[in-house]
């Protein structure tokens, strides 16, 4: 298994191609995504004039969820590893603050005690994250709130890999699949690992609930399918193809996904979720 500093570099290097997929996608990622964060945010609680951190903020829409919250008494502020991502954030978003860097490396996040953390779809993707969860913790005031979600098993979320397996024939190469515990989707598929993670990064008042939650995009077979192929791991062999091998690998993913489909009505994409929520001890 690789180390940390390499999965760190790998993990640049992905988002650094992910983003314009993000980016392309954020206003649909906001919508028919939001159901993967949204028990994260009621759990949370953020009330107005609070400071609330936002972890994972790819381009911004959680974060101004969270800003509405806390009111213009409050400050929300979002970090995200993608430059690119955070500069789309502050083009859609005004009122938020928004920082670019590795929430691993970072030690305390600019702006600092924060009353409360949130995070959707991310701590299970770094590269160290004892490291990044520390970070959290260092940047929470005594007493301070963490919510999170994660994915559980592949099993839960049938339609990711089905989205990745119709358009890799017709795309180039991917990323290397996850091994073990790198940083991946189901990561934190294990809620004992989870604990231990948290734990070892100084929370207390550790739990962990099983959510099952389900995304409803449109009956718009193409874009669906194009949107889940853009912010997935194929994303950037997607955009790198030729205009035929984009339709085909559209196709592909659309017939992939058919079985979540309900012509005229739209698709149902079921997703099991870790909710993740914690304390940081006075």
């Amino acid at each position: 298994m690789a180390g940390a500093a390499q999965l760190r570099a790998r993990n640049a290097s992905f988002w650094e191609q992910a983003a314009p997929g993000w980016i392309r996608h954020a206003e649909r990622q906001d919508e028919f995504g939001r159901p993967l964060g949204a028990a994260a945010i009621e759990r949370l609680r953020a009330a107005p004039g609070e400071r609330v951190l936002d972890v994972g903020c790819g381009c911004g829409g959680t974060t101004a969820e969270l800003a509405a919250a806390v009111g213009p008494t409050g400050v929300a502020v979002g970090v995200d590893l993608s430059e690119a991502m955070v500069a789309a954030a502050r083009h859609r978003f005004s009122q938020p603050r928004f920082l670019a860097g590795d929430i691993e490396t970072m030690g305390a996040v600019p702006g600092a005690p924060f009353d409360a953390a949130y995070s959707r779809m991310t701590v299970m993707v770094l590269a160290d994250p004892v490291a990044g969860l520390t970070t959290i913790a260092q940047s929470l005031r005594p007493g301070g709130r963490f919510a999170a979600t994660v994915f559980r098993d592949a099993g839960t979320v049938p339609w990711l890999p089905a989205a990745v397996l119709g358009a890799a024939p017709h795309v180039g190469d991917l990323p290397p699949l996850p091994l073990g515990n790198e940083p991946g989707p189901f990561a934190f598929a294990d809620p004992a690992r989870i604990e231990r993670l948290l734990t070892a990064a100084g929370f207390g008042t550790v739990v962990i609930e099983p959510r099952d939650v389900t995304l409803n995009p449109p009956d718009e077979p193409d874009a669906v399918a194009e949107w889940l192929i853009e912010i997935g791991p194929a994303g950037a062999a997607y955009r790198e193809a030729a205009a035929p091998a984009q339709a085909s690998a559209r196709s592909g993913a659309a017939r992939m996904l058919e079985r979540f489909r309900t012509h005229g009505v739209g698709y149902r994409l079921p997703a099991g979720i870790w909710l993740v929520s914690a304390e940081l001890g006075g």
